[in-house]
């Protein structure tokens, strides 16, 4: 549980916390950016909790970074979230990445997976190369230094999720969101 503080930006992620999300360099990320307004939300549970914890700490960031555990249910947790982010060494086809657009969020990633073929066309920018820490400092940046910028990109993201992720329509067609090769 938390509560969005008045005029704070939150940067929020669903994960596993595992290593292979890498999570302390989001940590470092977020940490490099100017604002002090923000706080990072990372949601999941996994093995990795304290390496992140330790990572908020070493960086002078342990009290703007909340790891509130699991949530089953990540429709009452991304409504807080400003800006998703991935800091993955890996993917295939995030989930959360799908349930970040539905709630309309714009997404700062490494270009993992099939991440950038994933999100609208406006967010693509913001998915930068694969362990390139700086540049996914700078993506948050931009994007939590924007807020008109992040809600257009939100609202693209919320259209396309809409309109090529629905559920129950890929279900009923056996569809892979034409992603496979």
């Amino acid at each position: 549980g938390f509560d969005k503080r008045p005029g704070e930006l939150v940067i929020g992620t669903l994960a596993g916390l595992r290593a292979v999300k890498n999570l302390p360099r989001l940590v470092r990320a977020f940490a490099g950016m100017r604002e002090n307004n923000a706080r990072l939300i990372v949601v999941g549970e996994g093995p990795e909790s304290e390496r992140i914890v330790a990572e908020a700490r070493r960086c002078g960031v342990a009290d703007r970074v909340l790891l509130p555990g699991f949530i089953a249910d990540p429709a009452q947790v991304l409504p807080a979230f400003d800006l998703f982010a991935l800091s993955s060494d890996s993917e295939q086809f995030p989930i959360s990445v799908v349930e970040a657009m539905a709630a309309g969020l714009a997404v700062a990633s490494p270009d993992v997976g099939d991440v950038a073929a994933m999100l609208a066309e406006a967010n693509r920018s913001y998915v930068v190369p694969a362990g390139d820490e700086a540049a996914l400092a700078r993506a948050l940046a931009e994007l939590a230094d924007n807020e008109a910028l992040r809600r257009g990109i939100g609202e693209a993201n919320r259209t396309l999720a809409r309109a090529d992720y629905d559920e129950a329509l890929a279900v009923a067609n056996d569809t892979d969101f034409g992603l496979s090769a």
